[in-house]
């Protein structure tokens, strides 16, 4: 690779820029996620709540070997969220925004809140758990597909691409939705806290390593 490709570079130009690119609609959308998150918790839904965080880990260690990809290679991120279409409010990492934060963050109390309690119940014959991982894993991946063809996110490596959407199903996706059912049930909230704060723990580790070499 010779550089930073053009979509990367109008990336650079706003990563952890708030100055340059904050709206105000973060303020009321904070506030959306604290409402659902306190909500959950004042009715004892602890597990569906560390389920999740733990789906929002999952992306987070996505988004850190994202982000090490990109400045490894010099050249791209597999994911990006460039300057100019569907413009973020603060940009985190190079292909994760704060939006796209609250949003995993949501979808994974979203989707421990569609679990049936016996998790043993099957869904069309199947097992309800994988029931819902396909079904969220498959929904999801179409909706990504579909903000890459609007350029919302910008694909740069042959490997992740419209035309391969499996790989995006079995990397992208599947795990996010399989760390928040395992933790979700955990047998007591002590075990599921500890599985989530495991996960979380080691984003944090990864991030303050990324950090010091220049790689996030």
């Amino acid at each position: 690779m010779t550089g930073f490709s053009e979509y990367t570079q109008s990336a650079l130009e706003i990563l952890r820029n708030p100055q340059q690119t904050l709206q105000w609609y973060v303020v009321p959308l904070l506030l959306v996620v604290m409402y659902i998150v306190t909500k959950e918790l004042n009715q004892k839904h602890y597990k569906v709540v560390l389920g999740g965080f733990a789906l929002w880990g999952v992306d987070i260690f996505n988004e850190i070997w994202n982000s090490m990809i990109c400045f490894i290679s010099g050249y791209a991120p597999v994911w990006g969220t460039p300057v100019g279409v569907g413009d973020t409010s603060w940009l985190l990492m190079i292909g994760y925004n704060i939006e796209i934060s609250f949003m995993f963050l949501m979808l994974g109390i979203t989707a421990c809140l569609m679990l049936p309690e016996d998790p043993k119940a099957k869904v069309l014959g199947i097992n309800n758990r994988v029931f819902y991982a396909i079904l969220l894993t498959t929904t999801a991946v179409i909706i990504e597909c579909f903000l890459n063809y609007c350029g919302i996110l910008t694909w740069e490596w042959a490997f992740w691409q419209r035309s391969c959407p499996w790989v995006l199903w079995i990397i992208g996706y599947l795990p996010f939705f399989s760390a928040a059912f395992y933790v979700h049930d955990r047998p007591t909230v002590k075990q599921a806290a500890a599985v989530t704060g495991g996960i979380l723990g080691f984003d944090a580790v990864l991030i303050v390593i990324c950090a010091f070499l220049g790689w996030i």
